[in-house]
């Protein structure tokens, strides 16, 4: 292993020491609804090396959550398919279930009923964004639900029908990670060329160029005027400029201004992403050629629309704009944000532009940045002020330079599970054990990444181990 950094000095001294009493918050091996041997030995590998801390607890309880809690893997339809519950609603989010088995990926090339299972959710996502692309969540059969009644064009195999455009990106970014690990090319047939038709017809729809009243629409009757749209449910105007409007945020609230900024940086990186897949495996030039065009056209408009040069630091990425010149200044915890666009593969960690932002959205400046006796972190309007997401912590980590703002962030982490052992979607600046959603499967296999990244890197390791 590497030579030891400030980060494993800092765990080996005692991090949470006296955790060696915590019991595994995992259920029953009778009960998981998957078993993955290999991603099962990961785990014991990593927890010896931590020792006995109340990291190796949370790793051991949140990284195999998706797993053990979410997932419904069938063959009943003559081939892989796989349904993720996001958590304690029983729905399957297309941002949530890439991002939930993303972290599994490194065990897919010796792991082959894993790897069958990604393949699963591979496909089912495929076939949802050909059902529905502007979806956002997808019940497993027909089950209907609270949100029938919403005024867009609801059908009961849908869960909700908030149109964000990371969720026609994420299951580009997991095809595309899943090819890669796996070696697999059997996704990339006509179903996958068929539905990347819908999303290219959704990204371009949504540049606005034909003006505002586009196909998708959609209103609610809400008490929160996030959980809507004005002007008839099309939003609010935007000047057409390249750029690619979002109805919602990945938090799944309305965007105040439609280009959202990290999602357009993430439409950037798949985009080239499947211009790589279709000259490669479909040897499609036109399909690769339609993807590579709207990426430059996109990645242009960032560059002339997105990037504002604020008083205090200089020049930094807006968090959403319209076209016409206004832009909002925060960030939001759900990914793509602004902290994590080195993360997606949007920009690199020392690009000058991201850091003026990162020293932005990581402070009072950033209006759902708060600071309270149980930690300091960023938010969102989705769970209202004062309300820190475990998520941000992570995603700081994961894209800092430095060993002791992760050691920083792992010990806010630590103490953000309320005792109970896992992540929660938020909580309380000063008290985690008021937090929200306890069983939320995203935030729990997003921090096993974490501490599977950091391990890997060298930078966890007992006492002794260098």
């Amino acid at each position: 292993m590497k030579s030891t950094s400030i980060l494993t000095v800092a765990l080996v001294a005692g991090l949470a020491a006296g955790a060696s009493g915590f019991e595994s918050q995992r259920p029953p091996v009778e009960k998981r609804l998957f078993r993955s041997a290999s991603v099962d030995a990961k785990i014991d590998e990593v927890q010896k090396a931590l020792g006995d801390t109340k990291l190796a607890w949370l790793f051991g309880n949140c990284l195999p959550n998706t797993l053990d809690t979410t997932v419904h893997y069938s063959t009943a339809g003559g081939d892989d398919d796989t349904f993720v519950y996001t958590g304690d609603i029983h729905a399957m989010w297309l941002r949530d279930s890439a991002a939930q088995v993303w972290p599994y990926l490194r065990f897919v090339k010796d792991d082959e009923p894993l790897r069958r299972l990604i393949r699963g959710v591979v496909l089912r996502q495929f076939a949802s964004i050909r059902f529905d692309p502007y979806a956002n969540a997808f019940n497993k059969n027909r089950e209907g639900g609270e949100w029938m009644s919403d005024d867009t064009d609801m059908k009961p195999e849908l869960h909700e029908r908030k149109y964000e455009l990371d969720s026609i990106c994420y299951p580009l970014r997991l095809a595309y990670g899943y090819w890669k690990a796996s070696g697999d090319a059997s996704i990339f047939d006509a179903r996958w060329q068929a539905t990347l038709d819908k999303i290219l017809a959704v990204m371009k729809e949504q540049q606005r160029k034909n003006g505002p009243r586009t196909s998708y629409r959609f209103q609610r009757r809400a008490k929160n005027p996030t959980d809507t749209l004005p002007n008839a449910g099309y939003g609010w105007p935007v000047k057409p400029c390249g750029l690619i409007a979002s109805a919602f945020r990945p938090s799944d609230d309305a965007t105040t201004y439609p280009f959202l900024v990290p999602s357009n940086f993430f439409a950037v990186d798949v985009l080239r992403k499947s211009a790589e897949i279709l000259r490669t495996v479909n040897k499609d030039e036109a399909r690769a050629k339609i993807c590579l065009d709207l990426a430059d056209e996109v990645e242009a408009a960032l560059k002339k629309h997105a990037v504002f040069n604020h008083p205090k630091y200089g020049p930094v990425y807006a968090f959403e704009v319209d076209g016409f010149g206004n832009a909002l200044f925060i960030d939001d915890a759900n990914v793509p944000s602004l902290l994590a666009l080195p993360y997606i593969s949007a920009v690199k960690k020392d690009d000058p532009i991201y850091l003026n932002t990162r020293r932005l959205v990581w402070g009072e400046d950033n209006p759902y940045f708060f600071n309270g006796k149980a930690g300091a972190g960023i938010g969102g309007p989705h769970c209202g002020l004062d309300r820190i997401w475990p998520m941000s912590y992570v995603l700081r980590a994961l894209t800092s330079t430095s060993d002791a703002e992760v050691k920083e962030c792992l010990e806010l982490l630590e103490k953000s599970d309320g005792g109970l052992g896992f992540m929660h979607e938020s909580y309380d600046k000063d008290d985690p054990k008021k937090f929200s959603r306890s069983w939320f499967a995203w935030a729990n296999t997003l921090f096993g990444e974490l501490v599977l990244d950091l391990y890997e890197e060298g930078k966890l390791a007992k006492k002794g181990v260098k």
